[in-house]
């Protein structure tokens, strides 16, 4: 993303077990109800873990600030935290390298907090895509107990977006 002070990298890593199917929706077509034979139902709520990375020279308060906004992502997917959810959002940068030594005056960089904006918004859309991204990648899977996940039917997936 390009802010008025620089162009930066910001990238989104997800481990997606979190939300129900019905509740699925990309792009703002509710694709989960429009695919609802391969729907199952969960005995509880899953969770998320979502890492968001940059080069943008940020502080940890703006990178706080950032995390929080993975959240805006998930519900553009249709997801809510739920009840039992165990939801983890972390942000980091890759900025400032050797700035924390401890044998000699740090001097690091900055984003004003005035120039966020892109970062946050470009937070939300990965975060939104490295969901969707997951969820189609995957495929049917079976897991402890013998739990069966089905996977996204893609042919079915694609024909809802012509």
């Amino acid at each position: 993303m390009t802010t008025r002070v620089g162009e930066f990298t910001l990238g989104v890593l997800v481990q997606a077990n979190q939300g129900e199917r019905d509740q699925l929706e990309i792009a703002g077509v509710p694709v989960g109800r429009m695919i609802p034979e391969h729907s199952i139902v969960r005995e509880k709520e899953g969770s998320i873990i979502i890492v968001i990375a940059t080069d943008a020279p940020l502080l940890p308060l703006q990178l706080k600030r950032v995390a929080r906004r993975a959240t805006m992502g998930l519900a553009r997917t249709g997801s809510m935290g739920s009840h039992t959810s165990g939801d983890i959002f972390i942000a980091f940068s890759t900025a400032n390298p050797g700035a924390f030594r401890d044998d000699t005056l740090n001097r690091l960089d900055m984003l004003p907090d005035n120039h966020l904006n892109p970062i946050f918004q470009a937070a939300v859309q990965s975060t939104e895509e490295a969901i969707i991204n997951a969820l189609v990648a995957s495929g049917d899977m079976v897991g402890a107990g013998d739990r069966k996940v089905i996977g996204l039917p893609l042919k079915k997936l694609s024909e809802l977006f012509p």
